[in-house]
């Protein structure tokens, strides 16, 4: 099914640089004025890719009544978290803090400011003797991950926490993207505790083992859980069990190195921006604060900037604030078997509407929009190109019917991004990722975890989770 080739390998791997995948294909199209008024039209607000959520209705009839949902579907094979483990697992990877939208004569010379590779340096930074400010040092040993409590309970009476902040709220974190929006918030408190918890287990049941020894313990059985989700949960939702299988069992056929690591653009600028289709106009964060009488459900838009950034406690999902209610049930987010999980969106071509109006941003604060142009910026082949290069039968014109009154050739040539998002609903009904963009998005992360000798899948294969062995 695949043609015969030597993988790329990015010249700038060993800088942190990214790279290319198929570095001979050209660019879907040129930098020119009309293309970029294309782009913009596509992805501007109430445009071809805003799935127009009516965003007067309350929160909790956004999620639960589905006459409201019949141009966003639901995804009801995936949890509604898988979405923001998605967005964790994107900062564990890749950091550009340049998001520059202007032509790039070469993304290879763009610093990836994150190592490449599924370490978890966005929870521990650079560990406890370079980032002392990420752990607590209460018990004079700092290496356990540094966690405040919000002084208030959540459903069953669980204890309920915040990443540690500063005087103005900022997060201690190690990347402060996991500060954009409630949810990855404590998605890193899940992983903070996770560690401390490690840590705890290990000190029992080795009392004479080094701080140093046990925090390194620590820290890898909390990186390999984490793999092992990715590979056995996480890649064969989005990708296939088959896809996954085929690449753990025959190799990988397009994204490779000669020494190190490296992250495509054809990844990070397109397959990986999946997610933004995934993510809902709404969620249930929590079923209320259980220790105060009347608990009520804490129902939020993911946005509402109609809501002034300096508010204390904004009635939506904005990172960077701290208040009794801002916690997570995580029953809403994962599959407790209970009935109360929610599934994220189908990955499509529409976006849920508040994403089209972000905020900090004075000339295009629509992400699809930026999303499109930055695919321009870097000078991404078309989805077309890249299915044949991968010996994948490309979508025809037929298939993008909405492109063709723009007249720059984008049915034919077809926006990477948009491609990959058309051939999942066009191939699996938006459930899974489609061939390219299932492809892509498999061999980098299974590639990234190959590519790491501490990585379980390098070091042992067949192991597997085994928690109560871990437990005091």
């Amino acid at each position: 099914m695949y043609q015969d080739v030597i993988p790329y390998s990015s010249r700038y791997y060993d800088q942190g640089k990214f790279g290319r995948i198929f570095p001979s294909l050209p660019a879907f199209a040129q930098d020119t004025t009309k293309v970029r008024d294309a782009l913009k039209d596509m992805g501007k607000r109430g445009g071809i890719m805003d799935a127009k959520d009516d965003l007067t209705q309350l929160p909790q009839d956004l999620i639960g009544n589905s006459s409201l949902q019949l141009n966003n579907p639901n995804n009801l094979a995936m949890s509604a978290g898988m979405t923001f483990l998605g967005q964790f697992i994107d900062h564990d990877i890749t950091f550009d803090p340049t998001s520059s939208l202007e032509r790039q004569a070469d993304p290879e010379f763009i610093a990836n400011f994150r190592t490449p590779g599924l370490g978890l340096d966005n929870v521990y930074g650079s560990g406890p003797g370079i980032s002392p400010h990420l752990y607590d040092q209460s018990d004079g040993q700092g290496i356990k991950m540094l966690l405040e409590p919000i002084g208030s309970k959540g459903k069953n009476g669980v204890d309920k926490y915040d990443v540690p902040r500063n005087s103005q709220n900022t997060a201690l974190i190690g990347d402060p993207r996991n500060d954009e929006n409630l949810i990855v918030s404590q998605l890193q408190v899940l992983f903070l505790r996770f560690h401390n918890v490690m840590v705890d287990a290990l000190r029992v049941k080795f009392p004479t083992k080094s701080p140093t020894t046990i925090f390194n313990e620590a820290q890898e059985m909390v990186r390999w859980h984490y793999q092992y989700i990715i590979l056995h949960e996480f890649l064969p939702l989005l990708c296939g069990e088959e896809v996954v299988k085929d690449i753990i069992d025959n190799g990988r056929k397009f994204y490779g190195w000669h020494n190190e690591p490296y992250i495509p653009v054809e990844f990070s600028v397109a397959a990986y921006r999946f997610g933004h289709s995934q993510i809902r106009p709404s969620y249930r964060a929590n079923f209320g604060i259980s220790d105060q009488p009347n608990p009520q459900a804490f129902f939020a838009d993911i946005f509402d900037f109609t809501v002034s950034p300096t508010h204390n406690d904004p009635d939506d999902l904005r990172g960077g604030k701290r208040a009794p209610r801002r916690f997570l049930d995580w029953e809403t987010f994962w599959n407790y078997g209970d009935g109360n999980m929610r599934p994220n969106k189908v990955i499509d071509t529409k976006l849920s509407s508040p994403l089209f109006k972000l905020p900090g941003f004075t000339d295009i604060d629509s992400l699809a929009s930026r999303n499109l142009l930055r695919g321009l910026s870097f000078s991404l082949p078309s989805g077309q190109r890249v299915a044949q290069a991968m010996k994948f039968k490309p979508l025809g014109a037929e298939n993008f019917p909405e492109l063709k009154g723009y007249k720059v050739n984008f049915e034919n040539s077809t926006p990477l991004w948009y491609y990959i998002l058309k051939e999942a609903e066009l191939q699996n009904l938006g459930v899974k990722l489609g061939d390219v963009g299932g492809r892509i998005v498999a061999e980098v992360l299974i590639g990234l975890m190959e590519g790491d000798n501490t990585s379980y899948l390098s070091q042992n294969p067949f192991w597997k989770p085994s928690l109560p062995c871990w437990e005091p």
